[in-house]
């Protein structure tokens, strides 16, 4: 019972209902065991295999499983975390996961270390751990499941002094999850590395995170936007997308700015298509995107959203 009501509250259920089912539970497991010793048990129904495993994700499942994942976070379970970030990201996808579980909870773990004098600081990083081994390993499902797709790739890069890779993670995995050819050059990356990379590879789109004012660098996004490549008359560039809050709300109208990990990979996969197919520039932007404006104070921006490292 113990261990049930464990699991239960690790799931975000309150202790007094997760007593409640575990004590229920610990009386169903006698009665099958009694049964089963006068009767044999009839074959199960097997599965069709037709169901999609994805499901909507309320506001109420988003609080349960934040709740849980942040007791078994602060409790250093660390099979528990594993298994509610694991969970999250299988029954909901991961961008849901992402914006309605794992933020959230990195956000209030984060606000617990900074109110209690580093109290919670060995939680904090646990947790960012486990869920960066949770994308990575979804990124390395994708490329054994499927090819990527013919085109240019995303390029994703911290500015220099960054070490705030986990958003670039999330972006790295979601987009390899659409087919999408992906290289993550990962944190603080020197910017004539990352220049010497974008004249070598020729990306589609270049993604850089910026956390705070102080590693956001918007002249050699300017000059990286500025860039053309290819023969005459068929010269290209790449698209550079400001992502993070460190780039303010609007810094500047001829470079784009996500609002969102949702919002990143829509942009992101719709650089590779022709003009014709999208927008005047080829890039599809989603409702509420706005090119040359800041989105909606209500709009949430998630991938903006600070996580104390």
């Amino acid at each position: 019972m113990v261990q049930e009501m464990c699991r239960l509250t690790a799931e975000g259920v309150p202790p007094a209902e997760a007593a409640r089912a575990a004590k229920t539970h610990a009386t169903e497991v006698r009665s099958e065991h009694a049964a089963a010793v006068t009767f044999d048990r009839a074959p199960a129904e097997p599965s069709t295999g037709t169901d999609d495993p994805r499901e909507d994700l309320t506001p109420e499942d988003s609080r349960r499983r934040g709740r849980g994942l942040a007791r078994a976070a602060v409790r250093m379970d660390a099979e528990a975390v594993h298994e509610q970030i694991m969970g999250s990201i299988e029954a909901y996808g991961l961008i849901a996961a992402w914006d309605e579980v794992l933020m959230p909870t990195l956000r209030y773990v984060g606000r617990k270390w900074e109110s209690s004098d580093d109290r919670y600081v060995e939680v904090e990083h646990m947790l960012s751990w486990h869920i960066s081994a949770a994308l990575r390993y979804a990124y390395a499902g994708s490329m054994a499941r499927r090819k990527p797709a013919d085109g240019r790739p995303a390029l994703l890069a911290c500015l220099p002094g960054e070490q705030h890779t986990l958003p670039l993670e999330a972006l790295t995995a979601a987009l390899r999850d659409r087919g999408q050819r992906v290289l993550m050059l990962g944190g603080s990356v020197p910017v004539e590395a990352l220049e010497a990379t974008v004249h070598r590879v020729a990306p589609a789109a270049v993604a850089l995170w910026s956390q705070s004012r102080n590693t956001a660098d918007l002249p050699m996004a300017r000059h990286l936007a500025s860039q053309r490549w290819g023969i005459h008359g068929a010269r290209t560039r790449s698209h550079v997308l400001l992502c993070g809050p460190g780039w303010g709300l609007r810094p500047d109208p001829e470079l784009l700015r996500p609002h969102g990990l949702g919002d990143a990979v829509r942009i992101m996969v719709s650089v590779n298509r022709p003009v014709d197919e999208g927008t005047s520039d080829g890039v599809e932007r989603a409702p509420g995107y706005a090119h040359t404006e800041a989105a909606p104070a209500s709009e949430r921006d998630t991938m903006s959203e600070e996580i104390v490292a």
